[in-house]
C-alpha cells in the first residue's frame, strides 16, 4: 500500500536558534506546516519545502504566557491557535502578501516555454505570509489539548473542563463543559441513566474529532479511553454523552480515521488498539490491534515503551506509529504490517552492530501522503551548531494507486505512484502493442509479462504538468498495461509506454478549468474522467480518446446532477457514486458515424443508497461485477449470465452487495425493442464481509477456470485474504439443495496484495527492500538509514484454497478446481506445499488432533499423476522425525517405490530409496537398490547407474545409517556417443617402439571411483561386477552392440577384458545373418543396393576405383542429424602372450598408424582409372577421426583444383551416388569402427567378420581370415565363421543382392577359408592386391613398405585432427548420451 523510497531528506532551518523544534502540525490541505519550539512558531511550505515565516515571542511576553506547547490550524488556513504553558490560547492571523509578492519564484532557463496562467503564482511560488497575534485568551488552567471544529476551537484544560472558543474570539464568548456532568457508560442505550464513570479529578489528555462519527475520541489522563458524542447539533452541557472502552487503563494518545470510522488508541504497553463504534448499541468495540510480533521482531517487540504518537495518512489507508524508544512502524488500515524501522537493516550497521533507534518527538503526513515530516528528539547537551543541524526529516513514500482511485480492481496490473513518478509492472511494451487489437476483448497478460522480471517500469511524470498541477492525486492504468493517466490539482495527462510520450492539454486554459473529483479510469482507448468544470460550475463525466490530441473538442461530455466521489468501469458500463449517496449506471457505446473516434453515453439506471449509507465519505470503493449468489444453472434467463449482475460497495470496510432482483416476471429480450430494454431493479443490500481493504473481480470469463474467474477476492489486512468462491455441481448434475452456491474462504499470505492474476492463481504485491550504506560520518542520514527500494513480489494461493475446501468436506469442488489449474507450471509446487503445511501443523501438534486432515490431503493428491513425486519431494524437505507420520497417511515407502518402478519413473524411485535407507534395515535398501540398478541399466539411465553403484558401495562399507553423499566433483557433460573417444583418435597414439614390439597397454586415462573394480575385491564390488557382467551378457545376447558400447563408455566397464573372458561363450555368434540384420537396424545403416546401371558400369570389374576422400563422402544431413561429438581415442590394452593375438594387435596397430597419415595423401584421393591390379593408389580415410585440420578450417582450394581435372561420366556419377547412399550416418560409422577395434583386441573374430561385412571393409575380412590360420584359434571359431559366411552369401543371393559385389570382392578370402583349414599366415596375405580393392575402403590399407617402416605418429595428429570436426554438431538423443568418462586397467589373459 505505502512503501518507503530512498533516503530521508534533511530540511535545514535558515534561522539559527538554540531552541529545538518539538511539534509539527499540518494545515487542513497540508500545503502548510506549523513547526513549534519554546518561543517560536514557524510556517513551512510543502513544495518547495521551505520556511516562509517565523514568529519569535519577545522575552517579556514569553514570561507572561509561558513556553509554547500546542498548535492548531483553522480549517480555511486563515488562522492558527497556539497554547502556552500558563493557560493562554494565542490566536494568530495569517496574512498573505499582495498578488505580485512571492517569497520564492521559479526561475526558468531562457527560451523555456513558461505557462503563465491566472493562478500560476499560487501554484508554482511559495507565498510570502505574515503572522499577527490577536488578543490572547486566558483559560486560567494548564491546557492539555485542543481541537478545531468548523468555526469553533475546543480546548481541554487540566481542571477537567472542555472550553468552546470561537475562532473569531470577539463575536462569541466561550462556553465551558465540566467532564463530571457528561454521562458515560459502556453503550449509548444505558448511558441516559446518569454518570456511570467517575471522572472526578480526571481531565482529557488528548482528543480528536471524527466527522463521520460526529464525536470525539478521547484519552483521559488516567489512561482510560472514551468517545464523546453530542446528542444535538450544538455542544452544550446537557447534550453530550459518552461511551468508554472496558478494561483499558493505559491509553497515551489517539488518532481517528474518518473514512473507515476507526479510532486508534496508543497504549503504554506499546500496542495500538483500534476501536469502532457498534452501529446498533453505540458501544466501543475492539476491531483489531497493531503490535509488533515476537516472530518478526524478537529483540524489540516488548521493549518499545509506550506509544508516543499515531498518525493516519491523508487518504486514511495506512497508519504510522512511533514509540518512546523511537522508530517508525507502518500498518494498513486493518492491521497488515508494512514497514518497521526497529528491525533488519534499519537497526543494524553493515558490520552487525546495533544502531540507536531514531527518537521522534513529532511527525506529520504531507500532501497526499507522499512525505512524512518528522522532528527528531535528540538527548543530551550539544553545541548550537548541532542543534541547528537537527532540522526536520522528510521521509518519501510511494503508494498504490488503489488507495485513492480504486477503479483498477478488475485489472491485473500493479501501479504505484510517488510524488513525481509512476511504477508499473508491465512487460515489454512492443510485444503487448503488437498483440493488442482495437476491437479485441481484454485478455490475461500472462505470466511472461507480469512475472518476467523483478524490475519496475518507472515513468517520470511530465515536469511541465507537474509544475502547475502538483500534487498528483489520481493515477490509472489501462487493462493492457500500456497506457497510464494521472490527474493532479487541475486537468490530467496521459502517457503511452509504446511511444514513450506524454500527452498534455494543448490549451492550458482547458486544463486549468477542470479538476478531477471522482477519479479517472480507462475504457478501451478512452480516458474516463469524473470532473468539475469551473466555467459552467457543473460536475461532468468526460471521455477523451487516447489517439487524438488532448482537447475538449475530442471529448464526449455528459453533465451530472451531483458531485461524483468515485467511478469505475465494467465492460461497457460506467458506474458513478455521487455525494448524494446515489449510484448511477451509464452505458458507453462507440460511435461509428463521426470521423473522429467518439462515444455516446446514456444513463441506464439510478439507485439511491441514502437509506444504507450514513455519510458519503465512508464509501471506499464501488464496483460493478457479474458475481452473484446463484450459479448460471438456476438463472431463469441464462443469456444474462455475463451481464452486470451486482454492485459491490466497500462501506468503511464493510463489503455490501446489491444484486439484481429477479423475483419479478422475466421479459424475453426478443420481445422488446433494443432501445426499450428496462434494467432490473436491485435487491436490498447484503453484507458479505467485514474489514475489507480492497476488492478484485474480473470482467473476463474462462470456461475452463470458472472457479477462479467467477470468484471475488478480498484483502482484509491482518486477517489476510478472503475469496468468495462459487461452487458448481459436477457434470451439470442438479445441485444439492443443501449446498450453498458460494463459500467464503479465508487464507493468510506473506505479502501485501496489490492485484490478483485470476487464471494464473497468483497474487502480485510489493515489499520494501533495504541496502545498507556506511557513510564516512556516523551522523549522516546515509549511515543512520538504509537506502529503501520497492521490490515486486508474488505468491501462489491455490494450496490455501484447496486445503480450506478439504477442511469443509468439499473434496469434489477442490478436485474440479485443482484439475482446472493442473497445467500451471507451478502446480506440482502447489500440491507439495499443501502436503507440507498440513504435515508440519499436525505432526508437530502437542495436542491430539481429533480429525486429522493429512489422510484427506494424501487421498486428494493421489488423484494426480504427480502424486509419487509430490510425496517424496515433501519428505525430502521435511525433517526425518515427521516421516513416520507422513507415510502412515500416504502409504508404505516400499509400495511407493515399487509403484515408481512400474511407472518407469526411476528418478523418483531413487528419491524413495533414500527414504527407505533411513527407515529400513540395509538388506531392504540393497534389495530395492538392486532392483533400481537393473532397471536403470536396462533403460540406459547412466547418471542414475553411477549413483546406484556409489549407493550400493556405501551400504556395503557400513555407511547405511546416512544417505549417500552427493558427489562433489562435476560430472562430465553429456554429449553423446561412446564417451571413450572424446578428443582421441581410433589410431592408438603409441610410440614407434611399442608398435614395433607389438604389445600395448590400455592406460588409465580418467579415474572414476564408481568403476566396478576401483578398490579391492570386496564383496560389494564383486556384487556390482556380477550385475554389470550380467547386463553386458544380456546386451550381447540380444545383439545390442550400440547399447553395449554406451554402457561400456558410461560406466567405465572393462569391455575388452570381459570379452576376452567371454570369447568362447556369449561372444560367439550363432546366426550371422540375424546379427548382420540387427546391426543394420541398430546403427541405422542402410542395406546396400545395386545400381541399375551396374551391369555395364566401367567401375564394375575393378577397372576404375572410387577413392573419394571421406570429406566428400560424409553426408552433411546425417552429420547434422546425429551428434558425433565423442571420445576418439580407444583404450590401450596389455595383451597376453598369445602369438596370434599379438600379431593381431600389432597389425591393427600398424593399420591405424598408417591411417593417421591420411593427411599428406588426401590430395590424391579422387577417382582415378587403374591400369592394372598392381598399381599403387592411395585410399582416403573413411572416418572423420583421421582427418587433418586443414580441410576442417575451410581450405577447399585443393579440392577445387583437383576436382576441375576430373571428367566423370553419367554412370560413374551414379556409382558414386550409390556408394554415398549405401553408407550409414557418420556417427554410426565411428561407433562401428570403435567396436571393430574392441572385438579385434579381444579376439572375438566372429564379430569382426560381421562388422567388416556391414562396413564392407575387405581388409578386415582378409585380416581375420589370415588369423584363422593360427593354431591358437579354436576350431569351433573357424567352423563358425566358415558357416556364417556361407549363410551370408546364401542370404545375399536371395534377399540382399547389394552385398554380392562385396562378397565377390572378397571371393579369394572366402575360397581360401573354405579350402585351407588351418595354415600359418603368410606375409603376402597382408599385401593389398587387386582382388582386395574395395569400393569404399574405410581404413587406409598401407603398402607393404609402410608396414615395415612403422612411421611414428605425429604428436598432434589424432587429437587435434579428430576433435575439431566433431564439435559443432547438435546434441544426440538422450539414450546415447554418456554422462561420465570411463577408465580402467585391464590385462587380457
Amino acid at each position: 500500500m505505502y512503501f518507503l523510497s530512498g533516503w530521508p531528506r534533511r530540511l535545514l532551518c535558515p534561522l539559527r536558534s538554540s531552541e529545538r523544534p518539538f511539534l509539527i502540525e499540518p494545515s487542513a490541505q497540508r500545503f502548510y506546516l506549523a513547526v513549534l519550539s519554546e518561543t517560536q512558531i514557524s510556517i513551512w511550505f510543502s513544495r518547495p519545502s521551505v520556511l516562509i515565516v517565523s514568529y519569535i515571542e519577545s522575552g517579556k511576553a514569553a514570561a507572561q504566557f509561558g513556553f509554547y506547547q500546542l498548535v492548531e490550524w483553522k480549517p480555511d488556513d486563515s488562522m492558527i491557535a497556539v497554547t502556552a504553558a500558563n493557560g493562554y490560547v494565542l490566536l494568530f492571523d495569517i496574512i498573505g502578501g499582495s498578488d505580485e509578492k512571492c517569497l520564492y519564484e521559479p526561475v526558468y532557463p531562457k527560451g523555456a516555454r513558461v505557462k503563465v496562467t491566472p493562478g500560476y503564482k499560487e501554484e508554482q511560488c511559495a507565498p510570502a505570509l505574515t503572522l499577527e497575534m490577536k488578543k490572547p485568551i486566558d483559560l486560567e488552567a494548564p491546557i492539555s489539548c485542543l481541537q478545531t471544529l468548523q468555526e469553533d476551537l475546543l480546548v481541554a484544560t487540566a481542571d477537567g473542563y472542555l472550553h468552546m472558543l470561537h475562532w473569531d474570539s470577539v463575536s462569541n464568548g466561550r462556553r465551558a463543559v465540566n467532564l463530571c456532568t457528561i454521562p458515560f457508560s459502556l453503550d449509548l442505550q444505558s448511558s441516559r441513566g446518569g454518570p456511570c464513570l467517575d471522572l472526578d479529578g480526571v481531565h482529557i489528555r488528548e482528543m480528536e474529532y471524527c466527522a463521520t462519527l460526529d464525536g470525539f475520541a478521547v484519552v483521559f489522563n488516567d489512561g482510560r479511553l472514551g468517545f464523546i458524542t453530542p446528542t444535538a447539533n450544538r455542544l452544550a452541557t446537557d447534550q453530550l454523552q459518552g461511551v468508554w472502552a472496558a478494561d483499558v487503563s493505559d491509553g497515551t494518545c489517539v488518532a481517528v480515521n474518518n473514512k473507515y470510522r476507526l479510532m486508534a488508541f496508543g497504549c503504554a504497553s506499546g500496542s495500538v488498539l483500534v476501536y469502532m463504534i457498534d452501529s446498533s448499541t453505540g458501544s466501543m468495540q475492539l476491531s483489531h490491534k497493531l503490535e509488533l510480533t515476537p516472530k518478526h521482531y524478537p529483540d524489540i517487540w516488548n521493549k518499545t515503551g509506550a506509544v508516543k504518537m499515531v498518525r493516519w495518512s491523508p487518504d486514511c489507508s495506512v497508519v504510522m506509529v512511533t514509540w518512546d524508544c523511537g522508530g517508525l512502524s507502518l500498518w494498513s488500515v486493518f492491521g497488515a504490517h508494512l514497514i518497521c524501522t526497529l528491525g533488519e537493516d534499519f537497526s543494524c550497521h553493515s558490520d552487525g552492530t546495533k544502531k540507536e533507534p531514531l527518537k521522534i518527538s513529532s511527525m506529520s503526513w504531507g500532501v497526499e501522503g507522499y512525505h512524512l515530516w518528522v522532528i527528531c528528539s535528540t538527548d543530551g547537551a550539544e553545541g548550537d551548531e548541532k542543534l541547528q543541524q537537527t532540522g526536520i526529516l522528510q521521509f518519501q513514500f510511494i503508494k498504490s494507486a488503489l488507495t485513492v482511485n480504486p477503479c483498477t480492481s478488475n485489472q491485473e496490473q500493479v501501479l504505484l505512484h510517488g510524488e513525481d513518478r509512476l511504477y508499473l509492472t508491465c512487460g515489454d511494451p512492443t510485444q503487448a502493442h503488437s498483440v493488442s487489437d482495437k476491437t479485441s476483448t481484454p485478455l490475461s497478460q500472462g505470466l511472461s509479462t507480469l512475472l518476467g522480471h523483478k524490475h519496475w517500469q518507472v515513468v517520470q511524470i511530465h515536469s511541465t504538468y507537474l509544475e502547475t498541477n502538483w500534487p498528483i492525486r489520481f493515477a490509472a492504468i489501462d487493462w493492457s498495461g500500456q497506457c497510464v493517466a494521472v490527474a493532479g490539482r487541475r486537468g490530467f495527462a496521459h502517457y503511452s509506454l509504446y511511444t514513450r510520450k506524454w500527452k498534455l492539454f494543448g490549451n492550458v486554459t482547458q486544463e486549468q478549468n477542470m479538476t478531477v473529483t471522482g477519479g479517472l479510469t480507462w475504457w478501451d482507448d478512452f480516458v474516463v474522467v469524473a470532473c468539475y468544470n469551473f466555467i459552467d460550475r457543473q460536475e461532468e463525466l468526460r471521455l477523451y480518446v487516447r489517439t487524438s490530441n488532448l482537447d475538449n473538442v475530442f471529448a464526449s461530455v455528459t453533465k451530472l446532477q451531483a458531485d461524483t466521489l468515485l467511478l469505475n468501469v465494467f465492460r461497457n458500463v460506467v458506474i458513478l457514486f455521487r455525494a448524494d449517496c446515489s449510484i448511477c449506471l451509464y452505458s458507453i457505446e462507440r460511435r461509428h458515424d463521426s470521423p473522429n473516434p467518439s462515444v455516446s453515453v446514456e444513463l441506464l439506471q439510478e439507485v439511491s443508497m441514502s437509506r444504507y449509507i450514513p455519510h458519503p465519505g465512508l464509501v471506499v470503493s464501488v464496483t460493478l461485477t457479474s458475481v452473484r449468489t446463484e450459479t448460471g444453472i438456476t438463472l431463469k434467463a441464462p443469456q444474462q449470465a455475463c451481464s452486470a449482475e451486482s454492485i459491490l460497495l466497500n462501506l468503511a470496510g464493510q463489503l455490501i452487495m446489491l444484486q439484481r432482483d429477479r423475483s419479478g416476471p422475466q421479459v424475453r429480450e426478443k420481445d422488446t425493442p433494443a432501445n426499450q430494454t428496462k434494467l432490473l431493479p436491485f435487491c436490498p443490500p447484503v453484507v458479505l464481509a467485514q474489514c475489507v481493504e480492497n476488492v478484485w473481480t474480473t470482467c473476463r470469463s474462462n470456461r475452463k477456470k470458472r472457479h477462479l474467474m467467477e470468484a471475488l477476492w478480498l484483502s482484509c489486512g491482518e486477517a489476510g485474504m478472503k475469496v468468495w468462491l462459487p461452487l458448481f455441481p459436477r457434470d451439470h448434475r442438479k445441485p444439492h439443495s443443501f449446498l450453498s452456491r458460494r463459500i467464503m474462504l479465508p487464507f493468510h499470505i506473506n505479502i501485501y496484495p496489490l492485484t490478483v492474476l485470476f487464471e494464473d492463481a497468483l497474487i502480485l504485491g510489493a515489499s520494501n527492500e533495504t541496502a545498507v550504506f556506511d557513510g564516512t560520518g556516523s551522523s549522516s542520514l546515509e549511515a543512520l538509514f538504509p537506502f529503501c527500494t520497492v521490490e515486486r513480489t508474488s505468491q501462489i494461493y491455490l494450496h490455501h484454497i484447496l486445503r480450506q475446501l478439504l477442511v469443509r468436506n468439499l473434496g469434489e469442488q477442490a478436485l474440479m478446481l485443482a484439475q482446472s489449474c493442473a497445467t500451471l507450471p507451478y502446480f506440482p509446487h502447489v500440491l507439495e506445499l499443501m502436503v507440507h503445511v498440513v504435515l508440519e501443523e499436525e505432526a508437530t501438534s502437542r495436542e491430539p488432533i481429533p480429525d486429522p486432515l493429512l489422510p484427506t490431503v494424501a487421498k486428494f493428491v493421489t488423484e494426480f499423476p504427480l502424486f509419487l513425486q509430490t510425496i517424496v519431494h515433501c519428505a525430502r524437505k521435511t525433517e526425518y522425525a515427521l516421516w513416520n507420520y507422513l507415510f502412515a497417511a500416504v502409504g508404505n515407502p516400499k509400495d511407493l517405490f515399487e509403484e515408481c518402478l512400474m511407472a518407469q519413473d526411476l528418478d523418483t524411485a531413487a528419491s524413495y530409496l533414500i527414504i527407505l535407507q533411513n527407515m529400513e534395515v540395509p538388506a531392504v535398501s540393497r534389495q530395492h537398490a538392486t532392483l533400481l540398478f537393473n532397471t536403470a541399466l536396462e533403460q540406459g539411465k547412466w547418471d542414475l547407474c553411477r549413483h546406484m553403484i556409489r549407493f550400493l558401495k556405501a551400504i556395503g562399507s557400513g555407511e547405511s545409517e546416512t544417505p549417500p553423499s552427493t558427489p562433489t566433483t562435476q560430472e562430465q557433460s553429456s554429449t553423446g556417443g561412446f564417451e571413450f573417444f572424446r578428443n582421441r583418435s581410433i589410431s592408438l597414439s603409441q610410440s614407434a617402439d611399442s608398435i614395433a614390439g607389438g604389445k600395448f597397454n590400455l592406460q588409465k586415462a580418467l579415474s572414476v571411483p564408481s568403476g566396478p573394480s576401483s578398490k579391492g575385491d570386496s564383496a560389494e564390488n564383486l556384487y556390482i561386477d556380477m550385475m554389470l557382467w550380467r547386463h553386458a551378457r544380456h546386451l550381447l545376447e540380444q545383439v545390442r552392440l550400440r547399447d553395449l558400447g554406451c554402457f561400456s563408455a558410461q560406466l567405465g566397464f572393462e569391455l575388452i577384458g570381459w570379452l576376452c573372458r567371454e570369447r568362447t561363450r556369449v561372444a560367439r555368434i550363432d546366426d550371422f545373418v540375424a546379427a548382420l540384420k540387427c546391426l543394420h537396424k541398430d546403427f541405422l545403416w542402410p542395406f546396400p543396393v545395386i545400381p541399375a546401371c551396374s551391369i555395364s558400369s566401367p567401375l564394375k570389374n575393378g577397372r576404375c576405383r572410387p577413392v573419394l576422400s571421406s570429406r566428400l563422402l560424409k553426408s552433411q544431413s546425417a552429420d547434422s542429424l546425429l551428434n558425433s561429438d565423442m571420445d576418439t581415442t580407444p583404450p590401450q590394452v596389455t595383451t597376453a602372450n598369445h602369438s596370434w593375438l599379438d600379431s593381431l594387435g600389432a597389425v591393427s596397430k600398424e593399420l591405424d598408424s598408417a591411417s593417421s597419415h591420411g593427411g599428406p595423401q588426401t590430395h590424391e584421393a579422387f577417382l582415378s582409372p587403374l591400369i592394372n591390379k598392381g598399381e599403387e593408389c592411395s585410399i582416403g580415410s573413411a572416418t572423420d577421426l583421421t582427418e587433418t585440420s586443414s580441410m576442417v578450417d575451410g581450405d577447399w582450394t585443393m579440392v577445387d583444383e583437383n576436382f576441375s581435372t576430373l571428367s566423370l561420366s553419367q554412370s560413374e556419377l551414379e556409382h558414386i551416388s550409390m556408394e554415398l547412399a549405401n553408407k550409414g550416418p557418420h556417427k554410426s560409422q565411428v561407433q562401428l569402427r570403435y567396436l571393430l577395434h574392441v572385438f579385434m583386441e579381444a579376439g572375438c573374430l566372429e564379430w569382426c567378420v560381421v562388422i567388416g561385412l556391414i562396413l564392407r571393409d575387405a581388409g578386415v575380412i582378409k585380416q581375420v581370415v589370415g588369423f584363422l590360420d593360427s593354431p591358437e584359434v579354436p576350431a569351433e571359431t573357424v567352423q563358425s565363421i566358415r558357416a556364417g559366411l556361407k549363410a551370408v552369401d546364401l542370404w545375399a543371393s536371395s534377399d540382399c543382392l547389394g552385398y554380392k559385389p562385396f562378397l565377390n570382392l572378397i571371393g579369394p578370402q572366402l575360397l581360401k577359408l573354405l579350402e585351407v583349414p588351418v595354415e600359418q599366415v603368410q606375409a603376402e596375405a597382408f599385401q593389398p592386391t587387386g582382388a582386395s580393392k574395395l569400393s569404399d575402403p574405410p581404413l587406409l590399407l598401407p603398402r607393404a613398405e609402410e608396414l615395415t617402416a612403422a612411421h611414428p605418429l605425429p604428436s598432434d595428429g589424432p587429437a587435434g585432427a579428430s576433435a575439431r570436426p566433431l564439435d559443432d554438431t547438435p546434441p544426440q538423443p538422450e539414450e546415447q548420451e554418456p554422462l561420465e568418462e570411463g577408465s580402467y586397467d585391464c590385462t587380457l589373459s
